[in-house]
């Protein structure tokens, strides 16, 4: 029994160490940290945001794919990896982030309390639309795409992070 007992207090004690070790990373930590996220990493190396978004924030960051950024035509992330497309780069990517920590509770409540659809602004200082689609989360930008958030509430130090299927486009 006593071993049963020192047992289950350390596993807890282990389950403590690692949520407490995992939420002391920021949001770009944590992008680094995911497989389907090196697209976007790279992205925000290339931007050079990694220091503003490792900053205390706090963040919501809209987290597209490996897979988002394949949607978009041939060439294109290429392209805004470039040097020359610096500021093209760092306007999608901060459309992406939104000041404050807004986990899905807060989304959601917010698309009910304005009677289907949220409107977020962005750190670039356009808008995200936010509203249900069944049970889903789906973000409309500016130019009328929709993102699909797939995961929610990926909390870091300075944030959270929600992934979405697609790359957001501002005007």
């Amino acid at each position: 029994m006593k071993t049963k007992k020192i047992l289950s207090s350390a596993i807890l004690a282990i389950a403590l160490f690692a949520g407490t070790n995992s939420f002391a990373q920021n949001v770009v930590e944590v992008a680094v940290g995911s497989a389907d996220h090196t697209t976007l990493v790279a992205a925000v190396k290339a931007g050079d945001l990694v220091e503003t978004l490792s900053g205390t924030g706090p963040f919501t960051v809209f987290a597209p794919t490996n897979a988002a950024f394949n949607k978009l035509p041939k060439g294109t992330v290429e392209s805004l990896l470039e040097p020359a497309n610096l500021k093209t780069l760092q306007g999608i990517l901060t459309y992406h982030v939104v000041a404050g920590k807004i986990d899905s509770k807060a989304v959601v409540a917010a698309i009910k309390a304005g009677k289907g659809k949220a409107v977020l602004t962005t750190v670039q200082g356009g808008t995200l639309t936010a509203s249900m689609k069944g049970k889903n989360v789906v973000i409309t930008d500016d130019k009328g795409g929709v993102a699909t958030v797939t995961a929610v509430d990926l909390n870091a130090s300075n944030g959270v992070i929600h992934v979405v299927d697609s790359v957001l486009m501002h005007k």
